[in-house]
C-alpha cells in the first residue's frame, strides 16, 4: 500500500486501487453500502447523489490540473451532504492543496515522485480568506461583524 495525505496527515492508503469501482462498476452492485467509487472529472456526480450516505469513499481523478471540474464536483457532493472521504487524485500539482481542500477533498493520493512533507505544507498556507468555502462558508465580513 502507498501513503497519501488524509485529513491533514500522512498515512498508509487503506483503500486497495482493486477496492474503488468506476462508476459504471459501481452502478452494477447490487449492494452500495460501504464502497468506495471513483469519478473521472469528466463524470458528473449525479448517479451518486441518492447514495451519499452509504459511501465510504468517492474519488475524483483529475486528468488535467488546469480543469477545475474537479474542484466543483466535490463541492457539490459536500453540499449535498456527502461526509465520507472525498480524495484527489491523478494530475492535480501541490500548490492546488489548498484549493482542494476548500471545495471539500480531505485525501489526496499522488503519484510516487510527489514528497509529500512538502506537500502538507501547502495545505494551510493562509490564515484568513476573504470568500466562504466548504471548509467556512462565512466569509471574512461576516466573521468580523
Amino acid at each position: 500500500m502507498h501513503n497519501i495525505i488524509h485529513k491533514g496527515v500522512i498515512e498508509k492508503d487503506r483503500w486497495p486501487h482493486d477496492h474503488i469501482k468506476s462508476l459504471t462498476d459501481w452502478q452494477a452492485l447490487p449492494h452500495r453500502s460501504g464502497t468506495a467509487v471513483q469519478l473521472e472529472q469528466d463524470q458528473p456526480p449525479a448517479p451518486l447523489f441518492e447514495h451519499l450516505d452509504v459511501i465510504e469513499l468517492i474519488a475524483i481523478n483529475v486528468t488535467n490540473f488546469m480543469d477545475g471540474r474537479g474542484f466543483s464536483h466535490a463541492r457539490e457532493l459536500r453540499e449535498r451532504g456527502y461526509q465520507g472521504e472525498l480524495r484527489a487524485t491523478g494530475s492535480f500539482i501541490t500548490d492546488q492543496l489548498h484549493y482542494l481542500q476548500r471545495c471539500g477533498f480531505d485525501s489526496f493520493e499522488f503519484t510516487e515522485d510527489t514528497n509529500l512533507e512538502h506537500a502538507l505544507l501547502q495545505l494551510n498556507p493562509f490564515d484568513e480568506h476573504y470568500q466562504g468555502a466548504i471548509d467556512n462558508p462565512t466569509p471574512l465580513f461576516k466573521r468580523r461583524s
